[in-house]
């Protein structure tokens, strides 16, 4: 079981520098993450030698049943050797040897998981054979089949095979115990609905969740549909490339989570979707990852500058991230614009001018880093290249303009939580806003466009805020009003209790009651309710209504709102962001 040397094609080098990929593509990544895999398992089996075993054989005794298994069915150990959590595993416990990592489990049984692959891979090859394989929270697992639900407090369960009869902890998995993996079957494309390994969810280990796995079929089977009709090639390459879907619990509608990581190629975690077209595109945003990742195993894209890296914002976080996050995210959300590009209904023209936005605003703000090589350049470029045209695509009016907001509420938002002026700037605009309403501490040549200091002149500090609720409370809000009006005209009457952290005066404001939004956003400030998603509703409705100030506040909601806490609480909001407002000579 030795890595290979790995060299991509041209054409597949410079198709996933374009955000893309087809099957041969995907088939290159897969392989070369084989090898990926193989390394990091030789550098785990070099590492525990002398780590505790608990009431386990030692780790030899699994790799020796693995290998006997390969040598009776390699297809079939190799293909658990790929098996998304199988990556986690390995990477996880590895890091615990080496001290860079923490874990609630012991070690033992961290180390001991090789035992349940070796298992696993063992009753695949058909082997005869007995081993012992960890117990945790009260199940058995073998990785890629299922898990057996083990009574009391055992730490381990006996695997046994004769003559392909198989019993985990004395029971046969044909049993009312035994869970089994369910396989999604699409035409064309099949994942294992992974509810049980320890290591599905992407990070340390955690208890077997079984699902009922009905609704998740219903919803794969339209998906698939979706992706084969838009791009039966793209659509190829992602069923090459996927193995496990990870279910996880449904959150709010129209926010759904999911996750992907670069130990785990194959994987994609997500929320039970609101329909098969939510599945479909966070699908599509997940494979990207996967892509991504695979090819940063392969060549250095950014240099890792350290503990002093700048942190960037991000237009689909509300928390900032360094310059690899970053670049996972614009390859993600490209295909996500991608995706959206081609449906046509509101909501769809919606996510496709919000991300088209956000994804552009993103690539040029990271374009000149000087972390990126080469390479990360080329990549920067070619996605932007590929990303503009799109940019003048006609988008109805209301999906537009509901798009437009999104984004000047999400920026708006995270330079409110996450920029701090400096105190002296404060003081100085404070002084220009008390005289005759203007900032006069700055030459009027500078102030023409954002409120305050010129931007050459402007250092606000990063820190890390603490968000009260979503940046995008109010672009969920919209994709209400966009994809289901009736449902939006029942939430009205307690906003929050459909999207958490939703107001009255949010309502008002994305369905245009411009005046009511302004002075609900006004009074909530004078009371002393003034938290940035307060003044960012001010800045949004006050330009609505054609006030100077909704630029002011937009542009720099930081300034607007320090400044007007130096002024006093008895300040008028409205008053205070004009004084900041740029005026031409």
């Amino acid at each position: 079981m030795t890595p290979g040397l790995h060299v991509l094609a041209p054409e597949s080098f410079e198709e996933l520098l374009g955000g893309t990929g087809g099957p041969a593509t995907v088939s290159a990544l897969r392989a070369s993450e084989r090898s990926w895999r193989l390394l990091v398992l030789r550098a785990l089996l070099d590492a525990c030698a002398d780590a505790p075993t608990g009431p386990l054989p030692p780790p030899a005794d699994a790799w020796r049943l693995l290998t006997r298994a390969r040598a009776a069915a390699e297809d079939v150990v190799e293909e658990l050797l790929a098996y998304p959590a199988v990556g986690v595993w390995a990477a996880h416990t590895l890091r615990r040897l080496r001290g860079t990592a923490d874990g609630d489990a012991p070690l033992w049984a961290e180390l001991g998981h090789l035992h349940a692959l070796a298992a696993s891979a063992a009753i695949g090859a058909g082997l005869d054979f007995r081993a012992a394989v960890p117990v945790r929270h009260g199940w058995a697992v073998l990785p890629g089949l299922g898990a057996m639900r083990v009574a009391g407090a055992a730490d381990t369960a006996e695997v046994s095979a004769v003559a392909s009869r198989v019993l985990v902890a004395g029971r046969p998995l044909d049993g009312p115990d035994w869970h089994a993996l369910t396989r999604l079957d699409a035409d064309g494309c099949a994942l294992l609905l992974d509810d049980t390994d320890p290591y599905r969810t992407l990070r340390g280990p955690v208890p077997a969740e079984p699902v009922a796995a009905d609704v998740w079929q219903d919803l794969f089977t339209e998906a698939w549909e979706i992706l084969r009709g838009l791009d039966a090639e793209d659509a190829r390459a992602l069923a090459g490339g996927l193995v496990t879907l990870v279910p996880r619990p449904r959150a709010e509608r129209f926010r759904p989570h999911s996750a992907s990581s670069g130990d785990a190629f194959g994987a994609a975690l997500a929320s039970v979707p609101d329909d098969g077209e939510q599945l479909a595109s966070t699908l599509v945003h997940e494979f990207q990852h996967n892509k991504l990742s695979a090819f940063m195993h392969l060549f250095t894209l950014y240099e890792d500058q350290g503990a002093d890296r700048r942190l960037h914002y991000a237009p689909w976080r509300d928390d900032p991230r360094p310059l690899g996050g970053l670049l996972q995210g614009v390859y993600a959300f490209y295909g996500v614009t991608g995706f959206w590009r081609r449906r046509t209904h509101p909501l769809g023209r919606f996510e496709f001018a919000l991300w088209r936005a956000q994804t552009a605003h993103a690539l040029h703000a990271i374009a000149p880093s000087d972390g990126l090589t080469d390479l990360g350049r080329r990549l920067v470029a070619g996605l932007t290249a590929r990303l503009e045209p799109w940019l003048a695509e006609p988008v109805p009016e209301p999906a537009l303009a509901a798009a437009e907001l999104a984004v000047a509420d999400h920026r708006a938002t995270w330079r409110a939580y996450h920029l701090r002026p400096d105190p002296g700037v404060v003081v100085r605009e404070c002084a220009g806003v008390r005289e005759k309403g203007r900032a006069g501490s700055v030459p009027e040549a500078l102030r023409v466009s954002a409120p305050g200091p010129a931007a050459s002149e402007y250092r606000p500090a990063l820190v890390p805020g603490s968000p009260a609720r979503g940046f995008d409370t109010r672009a969920v809000l919209l994709r209400w009003l966009l994809a289901d009006p009736a449902g939006f005209d029942a939430l009205r009457a307690d906003p929050g209790a459909a999207v958490s952290g939703a107001r009255a005066e949010d309502v008002a404001l994305v369905t245009g009651d411009t005046a009511g939004a302004l002075r609900a956003f006004r009074e909530r400030i004078l009371s002393g309710g003034g938290d940035p998603e307060t003044w960012v509703g001010l800045g949004l409705a006050a330009r609505a209504a054609g006030d100077p100030a909704g630029e002011a506040v937009l542009a720099r909601p930081e300034l607007v709102m320090a400044v007007h806490a130096e002024l006093g609480a008895e300040a008028d909001p409205l008053e205070t962001a004009r004084g900041l407002v740029s005026r031409p000579a």
